[in-house]
């Protein structure tokens, strides 16, 4: 992706989805999509729920018969790969290797990866309301960061940006104002001590330092400072200088001055929120769908967990991480198979009401209703206004607990050109100054950029 999209891609506001809800009815990959001889299409498709998702999966499986009953020429067969879509080494060994279902899901980052592989589809001249009937409501913004050289390739489905995501009883339990989050790093330091201080092994704050999450994490931090990752014309790293540096010296400060980052580190997604949803963490950065993570997936509880702005320095933060996802199509589909991987993705994740936007569905169920997203929609348009209505009527979660996110709204910036590639690399830095009490920051973050000037230097 170029960087004038990159800059487009500041544009995206939150999303969240009810749950990458796809269930497992086949294993295979290969051979099982097509269209008959009666003008019957099949198609597979990606990502089910994993773990103890009963009701996700209870969910999609009523979405497949209700979608197939109404378009009884189209066939769904879903494939597992398991925590492919929380993992991006995984997705980027399944794009190597070929093995990408008809319709694939990716990340926004995943585009020039995509592209390399030669695995997508250009979809452009099958996405329109005939098959998205949405599709003019959807946010052009998050379409350009799926296009290149005026060509799309993939369907937006989610978006987000960070914030400080932290956990109200802890706060209570240590004597801070549970509607008084921290605004800079300093105070994130000390609520974080004090945290830590109550005991029983509690992290007051807890970070990624694996698996493309510590860099990616490291990119979010970095924004907070006012930093770049690379520099505008995408060509060199630009983030050794006094903002990265910050970046891991107010880590450090916390997991070794303070003692107050927890001992076990090298921690990916998953490990990060089981133990925020066994109430060991008191704050961490993430988007507000972390929170439907925690008690969906983790076992949390929804009343223990409220979001603030993302952390600045001495002030507000300069900016926040924005990101998120969309299906790709595969190549040498039919124009059969895409028009109905088209209809399908519409109707799971851009029809409110339906799908993910089924929120009449999720408010009984273990799924929180009334976080502060989705934004797929352009705003005042017809869809937007109808899934804020049935957001706003079916809430199940106190809104109140989002206010300080909302209110204190922080400029949006989208994630770097060749951005899990050089996740991979910071994850270096991350998990250098947060398992080595002697870690060197200047070598470290000298050593990433040497390294991402060598990726950038290779993709240009």
């Amino acid at each position: 992706m170029s960087v004038p999209q990159y800059r487009k891609a500041a544009a995206l506001a939150l999303v969240a989805g009810l749950g990458l809800s796809l269930t497992a009815c086949s294993t295979k990959s290969d051979d099982d999509g097509g269209t008959d001889a009666a003008g019957k299409v099949t198609i597979t498709v990606d990502c089910q729920p994993v773990g103890a998702q009963k009701e996700l999966l209870a969910n999609w499986n009523a979405d497949v018969a209700e979608f197939q009953k109404q378009n009884p020429d189209i066939t769904i067969k879903s494939v597992s790969v398991g925590e492919q879509c929380n993992n991006p080494p995984d997705f980027t060994a399944r794009l190597a290797g070929g093995t990408m279902t008809d319709v694939f899901y990716g990340y926004m980052t995943d585009l020039q990866q995509v592209l390399d592989s030669g695995q997508a589809m250009d979809i452009t001249q099958y996405a329109t309301k005939d098959t998205i009937p949405t599709w003019d409501s959807v946010d052009p913004a998050l379409k350009e960061v799926f296009t290149e050289e005026g060509k799309l390739y993939a369907v937006p489905v989610k978006n987000y940006s960070m914030g400080l995501v932290y956990n109200k009883a802890l706060f209570k339990k240590a004597g801070l104002d549970p509607e008084a989050p921290p605004k800079t790093w300093a105070e994130v330091r000390a609520a974080a001590k004090k945290i830590a201080g109550t005991g029983g092994g509690v992290a007051g704050y807890s970070e990624y330092s694996a698996g493309n999450t510590g860099g990616w994490h490291f990119t979010a931090l970095n924004y907070s400072q006012g930093g770049k990752i690379l520099s505008e014309d995408g060509k060199k790293a630009e983030f050794n200088n006094a903002q990265g540096k910050q970046v891991l010296q107010n880590l450090k400060d916390m997991r070794y001055g303070d003692d107050s980052m927890g001992s076990r580190q090298l921690l990916q997604w998953g490990d990060l929120l089981t133990n925020a949803g066994a109430g060991k963490v008191g704050m961490f950065i993430g988007a507000p769908d972390a929170t439907q993570a925690i008690v969906s997936q983790f076992q949390g509880k929804y009343e223990d967990w409220a979001m603030g702005p993302m952390p600045g320095q001495d002030g507000p933060a300069k900016g926040t991480l924005g990101g998120g996802e969309g299906y790709f199509f595969k190549k040498d589909l039919t124009p059969e198979q895409v028009k109905a991987g088209l209809k399908w993705i519409a109707y799971q994740k851009l029809t409110p009401g339906k799908g993910q936007l089924d929120y009449v569905r999720a408010k009984p169920q273990n799924y929180p209703v009334g976080l502060p997203q989705p934004l797929l929609f352009t705003n005042g348009s017809e869809a937007q206004k109808q899934e804020l209505e049935l957001r706003k009527a079916n809430a199940n979660v106190d809104t109140a607990n989002f206010k300080a996110f909302e209110d204190n709204p922080v400029p949006i910036v989208g994630e770097p050109r060749n951005a899990q590639a050089i996740y991979a690399v910071l994850d270096s830095a991350m998990s250098g100054v947060l398992t080595n009490p002697n870690a060197n920051i200047d070598s470290l973050l000298k050593t990433a950029e040497t390294k991402v000037n060598q990726l950038q230097a290779a993709g240009s």
